[in-house]
């Protein structure tokens, strides 16, 4: 049987307009799957629309544009794509691999039972298997978990090497919907990257800590692993992860100029060269010399 052709993908949320650290995970995913001969594709992953900045998507969309970097088929969004998330659910519930709960996040931190937090636990403190055996009499379900199987889950991060965690003891039984009945990042982004035959996923390192639970998921729907890449973090001074309040966006309004030079700053962050020109021309340069070995573990800091 022959492998399947290389996909890879840049999925942003529609929080905010694209800043420098997007930008970073957009040409890193690009390159990746530029350099393996394979096609590129752009999710916007809006299932939370409470958070989501009105026309944030389509300046997104802008701004990729901008630089040259667009999706090969077109642009999926996962609140087009609940239908999806329900089979899998579905699945997982006949496979016992998800339960019902009825623990709030008051209920799990007020638990003696409740390991301390774990620094991967970004919910809250470890899950301590309340609901796991059924709900407590004349308590509602809230969210559904998934069953984390005990044991190790080891993977090899093209960046970072190899990782291992132990789900069950450093995040426990994590929440796959929430209690305002959304489908939480972690079930949605395998479903849709299942679906979308991606074989890379290259994001920035702060879902580093995530991606155990997501083969976790993977291995009990039974669908393929892809390959990992986590690139550095683009931080402000302080420290913190930039963001749409660091004062540099909206990328998408920069004068072509200023437009080259961020994408040239990108590509240096991930420690790549590229000659100067169009995007389409810096783009090409990088790709010819891509080296994934010269991509650091980060944070880089900008001011």
């Amino acid at each position: 049987m022959r492998p399947a052709p290389a996909r890879g993908r840049f999925a942003p949320s529609p929080t905010g307009p694209l800043h420098l650290g997007s930008l970073v995970a957009a040409v890193g995913a690009w390159l990746f799957a530029r350099a393996s001969g394979g096609d590129f594709l752009v999710r916007i992953e809006d299932l939370d629309r409470a958070r989501e900045l009105p026309g944030a998507s389509d300046e997104i969309l802008r701004a990729l544009a901008l630089y040259d970097i667009e999706s090969d088929t077109p642009v999926v969004y996962q609140s087009r794509r609940t239908r999806l998330y329900e089979a899998a659910l579905t699945r997982l519930f006949a496979a016992g691999a998800v339960f019902d709960c009825s623990c709030s996040r008051a209920d799990i931190a007020r638990s003696a039972s409740a390991p301390a937090a774990s620094d991967v636990a970004e919910e809250g403190p470890v899950y301590p298997g309340t609901c796991r055996a059924g709900l407590g009499l004349g308590r509602p379900a809230r969210s559904v978990r998934f069953r984390v199987p005990e044991g190790e889950i080891v993977f090899r991060d093209t960046v970072f090497g190899e990782q291992s965690q132990d789900v069950a003891r450093a995040v426990g039984d994590f929440v796959v919907r929430r209690a305002d009945g959304l489908f939480a990042y972690q079930l949605a982004v395998v479903v849709d990257d299942a679906d979308q035959g991606v074989t890379q996923v290259v994001r920035g390192a702060d879902l580093l800590s995530s991606t155990a639970r997501q083969i976790a998921l993977l291995r009990a729907l039974g669908l393929p692993e892809p390959s990992y890449a986590h690139l550095p973090l683009v931080v402000n001074p302080e420290g913190a992860k930039l963001g749409k309040r660091d004062g540099a966006l909206p990328l998408a309004t920069l004068d072509e100029a200023r437009a080259r030079e961020t994408l040239r700053r990108a590509l240096r962050i991930l420690g790549q060269e590229a000659e100067d020109g169009a995007p389409r021309e810096i783009l090409a340069s990088a790709l010819a010399r891509f080296d994934p070995s010269r991509i650091p573990r980060g944070p880089i800091t900008v001011s």
